[in-house]
């Protein structure tokens, strides 16, 4: 069994009166591919963006490598987040989106160099030049550049169409295999995660309803709400007739 990375214990962000995520537990273990699955407003993202930094929580203890660092800034958190939107920085060519953070960190030119290359094509484009695709490669090489320990994917092919966001799919896990390095992602497709995943966080309403492989979770939902959610539904009504020996008829 992995050793875990990340600690979620009985973390809970409030916004005003309300409450997105509540009294969350959970071990994220070094090297897996988790999935952090919901319909929207069910606080995965804010769950992802308080394990990065982004969202200061409310209450509870968040540690990376055995770390507190629920007071650390995300530039003190060995993780690295890819978004959505790409949030490249559209005055820089492809080469110095991605050797951005080795250059905050003041790593030597030639290393930079070296790793940048090993890592791209279209060096001297701009994203401006660039397709969808392309431009979620170039977002994801700048987030692998540092060797975060854990990368954070919020919906990182929600703007890709479905072809491409199938490639992208098996790109992610290949990459996610080959380098070892633990992966957390959010998405809202059922499919998504089932065929990504090595296990899945089915969230609702702030909390998790289970948290298993796809294969479990797919086929031994623990509650109505997973069974709804996840595959197709097949939730019977029945009215129980009688109770004897342990034994219950509906």
């Amino acid at each position: 069994m992995s050793e875990s990375i990340v600690s979620l214990i009985d973390v809970e962000k409030s916004f005003g009166n309300n409450k997105v995520v509540k009294k969350m537990n959970m071990e994220i273990k070094e090297g897996e591919f988790l999935t952090l699955l919901g319909p929207s407003g069910c606080g995965k993202t804010t769950t992802l963006r308080m394990i990065a930094g982004f969202e200061e929580a409310t209450s509870g203890i968040i540690k990376v490598q055995g770390e507190r660092v629920e007071d650390k800034e995300p530039f003190e958190r060995d993780v690295n987040t890819v978004f959505q939107n790409y949030a490249l920085f559209p005055h820089m060519s492809v080469f110095d989106n991605i050797a951005y953070g080795l250059k905050i960190k003041k790593r030597p030119k030639e290393e930079i160099s070296l790793r940048v290359n090993a890592m791209l094509d279209k060096a001297d484009a701009y994203p401006a030049q660039l397709s969808g695709g392309q431009k979620q490669r170039v977002a994801i090489a700048r987030a692998l550049i540092n060797d975060p320990k854990v990368l954070l994917l919020d919906e990182p092919l929600g703007a890709l169409d479905l072809k491409l966001r199938k490639q992208m799919q098996v790109e992610l896990k290949r990459l996610q295999k080959k380098l070892g390095i633990t992966f957390v992602y959010v998405t809202h497709d059922q499919e998504e995660a089932l065929t990504m995943s090595d296990r899945i966080a089915v969230m609702n309403e702030g909390i998790i309803e289970q948290l298993a492989s796809p294969m479990e979770i797919y086929d031994r939902p623990l509650t109505k709400f997973v069974a709804g959610f996840i595959g197709e539904s097949n939730i019977f009504d029945g009215k129980v007739t009688g109770s004897a020996n342990g034994i219950i008829e509906v």
